[in-house]
């Protein structure tokens, strides 16, 4: 199942969260949202998809979208997501995160979700 407990999920335009859905989870989802092109976004149904380069991408945007919101912030979601489970190459989301990401970064630059310092723009990837 793409929906397991706790976990958030997409149909259409809709992010679908449970009371106990953790923030992680819930911004993962949207950031595939928002990361998708528009062809996938119109035939959205639980499974949000996306290749490898875009998924490192939905992790980046996560934790710099985390860092927006007043209740919440980046170094708490990066615990969070390994606490969780969520597995990268230097051990932990905070070293992929600053020491790592480069990869994440160009793509997100590349479909313009994000500006040169890597500050979010707030658009969908068109």
């Amino acid at each position: 199942s793409f929906w397991g407990d706790s976990e958030a999920g997409l149909i259409g335009h809709t992010l679908y969260v449970r009371y106990d859905t953790p923030l992680h989870s819930a911004l993962h989802e949207a950031c595939h949202f928002i990361c998708m092109d528009s062809q996938r976004r119109e035939q959205l149904h639980t499974d949000a998809a996306g290749d490898y380069d875009e998924e490192n991408a939905v992790c980046y945007l996560q934790i710099l979208l985390a860092d927006q919101l007043s209740f919440a912030s980046a170094e708490q979601l990066m615990r969070d997501m390994d606490a969780w489970g969520y597995t990268f190459r230097l051990g932990s989301t905070k070293k992929w995160f600053t020491e790592d990401a480069q990869d994440a970064q160009k793509w997100l630059q590349q479909f313009r979700l994000v500006d040169a310092k890597n500050t979010p723009l707030f658009c969908l990837r068109l």
